[in-house]
C-alpha cells in the first residue's frame, strides 16, 4: 500500500480517479484504494492542510516544505486527475448515455473485487471488525436509498454541505455529488458556481467562497481523522471502508429504472412518459428479465463480460502494485 510509484504510474492513477469522479455514484476514493495510494493520499492531504508544511516552510525553506507536503506525489496525481476529468467528461459521459448497462456492470465488478481486495487486507477478523463491516454496509446502503432533502441557501448550510461533500469524496464507495443531491444542495451549489464563473456576481462569489472554505475545513478535518484511525485502528478502518463499498453496490446495479427526477427549475418530479428532467435523482433496481420487460434490452451477456473485466482489472492492478508500478 505504501510503495513509491513512478511518475507515469501516478499520472495514470490520477486519471483513473478523475474519470471515476465523473460517474455519479462512484468515488475517486475507491480508485485510490484499488491502486494502492489511499493511505498515502490521506496523509498527504493531512500534511498540506495542516501546520506541518507551513512550519517547515518558515523554518527550513521551500525545499523542505515541498518534501514535507509530498509535493511531487501530489502534483503528478493532480495532473492525472485533471486529465482524467477531461477524458471522463467526453468519454465516460458518452458511454453513460449510449451504453449505461455495460458501464455500470463494469463498475459493479470493479467495486465487488475492490471490496474483496480491501477485506483481504484486514489481518484478523474479530467481532469488532465484523461489526464495523456491517455498520459500514448499512450506512452506505441507507445513503443510496435516502430521499433528497430540501436545500437551504443560508451560508451556514452552504459551509456544512461543502464539509460533508468533500469528506464523502475521499471515502471509498460514496460520491460527493450524490451527497449534495441528498442534502438538496446540488441545485443550489452547481448553478451558483456557474453564475460566479460567468458573471462574477458578488452574491454568487460569496456562496462559492463559503462552500470552498467548507471544503477546505472538511478535507483538513476528515483527512486527519482518517489518518488517525488508520494509525490506531487499522483493521477496523479497513473493515468499515469495505462495508462502505459493499453498501454502495446498490447505487451502481446495472439494471435500474428511474422513478424521480429533477427539472431545470429544481423541482422534484416523478418520472412518467413524456416527463423531461435535467437529472435523475432516484431509481429502483430491477432483475435483468424484469428490466427487459419494463425498460428495454438488458444486454445480459455483455454485462457479464464487463463485470468480469472490472473484476480482472482490480487483480491486475494488485499485481502491478506488488511489482512497484
Amino acid at each position: 500500500m505504501e510503495k513509491k510509484s513512478s511518475t507515469l504510474a501516478l499520472v495514470f492513477k490520477g486519471m483513473a480517479m478523475g474519470m471515476a469522479e465523473v460517474v455519479p455514484g462512484v468515488s475517486g476514493g475507491t480508485i485510490a484504494f484499488i491502486t494502492g495510494i489511499y493511505e498515502r493520499l490521506i496523509d498527504t492531504i493531512k500534511h498540506v492542510l495542516g501546520p506541518e508544511v507551513w512550519r517547515s516552510l518558515r523554518q527550513d525553506g521551500l525545499a523542505a516544505a515541498w518534501q514535507r507536503a509530498n509535493g511531487t506525489f501530489l502534483l503528478f496525481l493532480l495532473v492525472g486527475m485533471a486529465a482524467g476529468i477531461v477524458v471522463g467528461v467526453f468519454g465516460i459521459t458518452h458511454l453513460l448515455e449510449h451504453y449505461p448497462i455495460l458501464l455500470w456492470a463494469f463498475f459493479f465488478g470493479l467495486i465487488v473485487a475492490s471490496a474483496v481486495y480491501i477485506g483481504q487486507q484486514v489481518e484478523r477478523w474479530r467481532p469488532g471488525e465484523v461489526a464495523g463491516l456491517v455498520v459500514g454496509t448499512i450506512v452506505a446502503y441507507i445513503i443510496t436509498i435516502a430521499s433528497p432533502a430540501e436545500g437551504n441557501t443560508q451560508l451556514w448550510m452552504v459551509f456544512l454541505s461543502g464539509m460533508i461533500a468533500i469528506s464523502a469524496l475521499i471515502l471509498p464507495g460514496i460520491s460527493g455529488s450524490f451527497i449534495l443531491l441528498l442534502m438538496g444542495m446540488y441545485t443550489i451549489i452547481i448553478p451558483t458556481i456557474k453564475t460566479a464563473l460567468k458573471t462574477l456576481a458578488p452574491e454568487s462569489l460569496i456562496v462559492l467562497g463559503v462552500f470552498g472554505l467548507g471544503c477546505l475545513v472538511g478535507l483538513a478535518t476528515f483527512s486527519r481523522l482518517l489518518s488517525w484511525t488508520f494509525k490506531h485502528y487499522h483493521n477496523l478502518t479497513l473493515a468499515v471502508l469495505t462495508g462502505f463499498m459493499l453498501g454502495s453496490l446498490n447505487k451502481i446495479w446495472p439494471w435500474r429504472k428511474a422513478v424521480l427526477g429533477l427539472t431545470e427549475e429544481g423541482e422534484l418530479v416523478e418520472l412518467a412518459p413524456g416527463v423531461e428532467v435535467d437529472k435523475i435523482i432516484q431509481e429502483v433496481n430491477l432483475m435483468p428479465m424484469q428490466y427487459a420487460e419494463e425498460v428495454g434490452p438488458a444486454y445480459l451477456g455483455g454485462a457479464v463480460v464487463c463485470m468480469l473485466a472490472g473484476l480482472g482489472i482490480v487483480f491486475l492492478l494488485d499485481r502491478l502494485d506488488q511489482k512497484g508500478f
